[in-house]
């Protein structure tokens, strides 16, 4: 699910699944040390647009004739995030999300 802050701005990503996890399933950015890469993770806040959830808050934007995910939140008017787009990373043989320089495209399609 794609939750809003602005329909052309910020968004949450939340996956809407069942689940025996007790953390939230709200997308949010998390650095690794090991690496020193930002990954995608789960554990983030819905709503509550500000410093305490940057990095809850993604974007849709167009990418040439499809569009890219991009962590650029625009939520807290004095912050100053790392902005980048949201890009496949292998790490020792998982795919993961993670913050890159190098678009890559994506297709949405309603379910």
């Amino acid at each position: 699910m794609f939750i809003p802050v602005n329909p052309k701005k910020d968004h949450n990503i939340e996956f809407s699944a069942a689940t025996i996890c007790i953390q939230s399933t709200v997308w949010k950015l998390e650095y690794d040390e090991s690496s020193g890469q930002q990954f995608v993770t789960t554990g983030g806040v819905e709503g509550n647009p500000g410093r305490g959830t940057l990095s809850n808050w993604f974007k849709i934007e167009k990418y040439e004739d499809d569009n890219n995910l991009v962590f650029c939140p625009t939520v807290c008017d004095f912050c100053k995030p790392v902005c980048g787009d949201i890009v496949i990373y292998i790490q020792d043989g998982y795919r993961r999300l993670a913050l890159s320089d190098v678009p890559f495209k994506v297709m949405f399609k309603k379910a």
